[in-house]
């Protein structure tokens, strides 16, 4: 008897899907511990920065250490000092002052969707076992929401308007689980220190820069250090940027699984990145230093929808498509 032959493979597979992450239980404890040692780890990279920066300016501004040279490293001080107290003011007060520069305003309790927003908000603290966060909304039409805060005792929870008229009840449940986990596992903390040690980082280059500019007649350290400073100046808004994209990135995958096991519900989710992907608009208030804290990235750069090694390196984000695909996988799993 003749085995019959096994039919040829189609010459163009189906692209496979995903595979859905493993539920597991949502351990915000120990989430929490390994976020504790990266922001403080994240704390010493930009002191560390500062510091070397410092010393070189002092060194070849200055002439530190050399011959005739100043006798304390003033510049040093002076950047040591601006960065501690940027940490200090970004731990204490770092939502605030996000919240601030996003021109967030507080529910107005007399508008139906606010009302259904501090609801739902309400719905998701219990889900979660956290408590309930200062809710604010961002005057502006691209559908957008973050999270931020050194805790979930201090933490703050925004959306725009724009994501208000153009979710349903079960969209935002999704987008609001997904921030809670984002407080619930303390990435508010990290990604919000990031955000002003970012600017900081951006801002001492510059002023260093132009330091050197203008005190080009006075310059008294050697060659090499120069060069070195220089190069420093050159990169840091490159580095400092690529530092916040990366302590963001595969926080979005986890906060969307998360999410998914507060409200049981991935399509919900899935369905509200979607429709947030869909908007062209960028979010006006939204700058470098704060894109990593959205649910989606709010400048609306096309490298954000690309695969690959370079993109991953230049994104704020996870591609949506890839963050829907896990989700709707999810939802065919259980």
């Amino acid at each position: 008897m003749s085995v019959p032959d096994t039919p040829p493979a189609p010459a163009h597979a189906a692209p496979q899907q995903p595979s859905p992450p493993p539920i597991v239980p949502v351990d915000f404890y120990t989430r929490e511990e390994i976020n504790r040692r990266r922001t403080f780890l994240l704390v010493l990279s930009f002191l560390a920065f500062f510091l070397v920066l410092g010393l070189g300016l002092d060194t070849v501004w200055a002439g530190f250490l050399n011959p005739g040279g100043e006798p304390l490293p003033f510049v040093t001080l002076v950047a040591v000092a601006v960065a501690c107290a940027m940490s200090l003011s970004g731990y204490f007060g770092g939502g605030r002052l996000v919240m601030a520069s996003l021109h967030a305003r507080p529910l107005d309790q007399q508008n139906p969707e606010h009302r259904e927003l501090f609801n739902l908000v309400t719905e998701m603290a219990l889900a979660s076992g956290l408590p309930q966060p200062e809710i604010y909304v961002i005057p502006d039409s691209a559908p957008n929401a973050l999270a931020t805060g050194r805790d979930p005792q201090h933490a703050m929870l925004a959306v725009t308007e724009g994501l208000l008229n153009l979710l349903d009840r079960e969209e935002m449940q999704g987008v609001v689980a997904h921030e809670m986990s984002h407080i619930g596992n303390r990435d508010t903390l990290t990604m919000t220190l990031v955000a002003l040690l970012f600017g900081g980082a951006v801002m001492l280059a510059d002023w260093a820069r132009r330091a050197l500019y203008f005190g080009s007649d006075r310059r008294r350290g050697n060659a090499v250090v120069y060069i070195l400073v220089v190069l420093l100046i050159a990169v840091t808004p490159l580095l400092s940027r690529l530092l916040a994209m990366a302590v963001s990135r595969q926080r979005e995958y986890l906060a969307d699984t998360t999410a998914a096991q507060f409200t049981r519900n991935p399509l919900g989710l899935a369905s509200a990145l979607e429709k947030i992907g869909a908007a062209t608009s960028p979010l006006r208030a939204a700058t470098q230093g704060t894109a990593h804290l959205f649910i989606s990235n709010p400048l609306r750069r096309r490298v954000d929808d690309r695969h690959g090694a370079l993109a991953d390196l230049l994104s704020t984000h996870p591609p949506l498509a890839q963050r829907i695909a896990i989700l709707r996988a999810m939802a065919h799993a259980s």
